[in-house]
């Protein structure tokens, strides 16, 4: 089995013989080790390996071993996307580039800082700014938007300010929303612009759901991305394809 305890969501996914037989999301809440527990109820005793935010508290709990998020995302991108050379991850409040060999082995990565801007959080707040119900209906809306509004700041305190100022000054929110989401795969564009990725390049976490973010991103690199079936489980899956190689997953920081 494995978990990844994310700072939005918290993935499940369990392994029996190689096979996948199940996998579950959930917000991470409040008090996500709770959470967890919750998710173990209806499940049979397992090897468990964590990952994300919350895998050190985990692993102090009640997890047999963990595995820090860039094995774990290589190994579930892997798995789901044989062939893979470079991984992008956008999550709730973070940004990872992984490169591989061709083995699926890490051979580079790199996150972004401890600001959100350019991840998940930072959409979520810019779709509430511009009164979207959901972040479904953010991207859609996004994408049919017009070019040409301009978002000066990452940060997102103050691209928040920025669109709602631009809302009151009469901009239809779609193009405000377009620009919103062209600032975060612009940033993402050059995390591996910078890392000097190569082709194919696999997109999971949470925002690889958004079809915005998907086609600026694909428009700026030139190419088709690879996405997972369900690329908000890659960690999970990672985690619980690492207990599986190894009695003793590797444990590290």
């Amino acid at each position: 089995m494995g978990i990844d305890i994310g700072s939005r969501t918290i993935g499940l996914a369990v392994l029996e013989e190689g096979r996948l037989i199940r996998e579950e999301l959930r917000d991470t809440g409040f008090t996500p080790l709770e959470t967890v527990k919750e998710m173990l109820l209806s499940l049979p005793p397992a090897r468990i390996t964590a990952t994300g935010y919350g895998r050190h508290a985990a692993g102090a709990e009640f997890a047999h071993g963990i595995i820090t998020e860039i094995k774990a995302h290589a190994l579930g991108a892997v798995h789901c996307c044989p062939g893979v050379k470079t991984i992008l991850d956008i999550g709730g409040q973070d940004t990872k580039v992984i490169l591989l060999d061709h083995r699926g082995s890490v051979t580079d990565f790199q996150m972004n800082d401890k600001c959100s801007a350019g991840t998940g959080k930072f959409l979520e707040v810019m779709a509430t700014a511009l009164g979207y119900e959901s972040l479904e209906e953010f991207g859609r809306e996004s994408l049919l938007g017009n070019p040409g509004v301009k978002i000066s700041s990452m940060c997102t305190v103050f691209a928040e300010s920025e669109a709602i100022s631009l809302l009151h000054s009469g901009r239809p929110r779609r193009d405000i929303g377009l620009a919103l989401h062209l600032s975060v795969a612009e940033k993402a564009y050059g995390m591996l612009q910078r890392v000097h990725h190569h082709k194919p390049v696999a997109f999971t976490g949470g925002v690889a759901r958004n079809p915005c973010v998907v086609a600026l991103l694909e428009g700026l690199l030139k190419e088709k991305l690879i996405m997972p079936q369900n690329p908000q489980m890659a960690g999970a899956l990672g985690a619980a394809l690492a207990g599986c190689q190894s009695p003793e997953p590797v444990t590290s920081t």
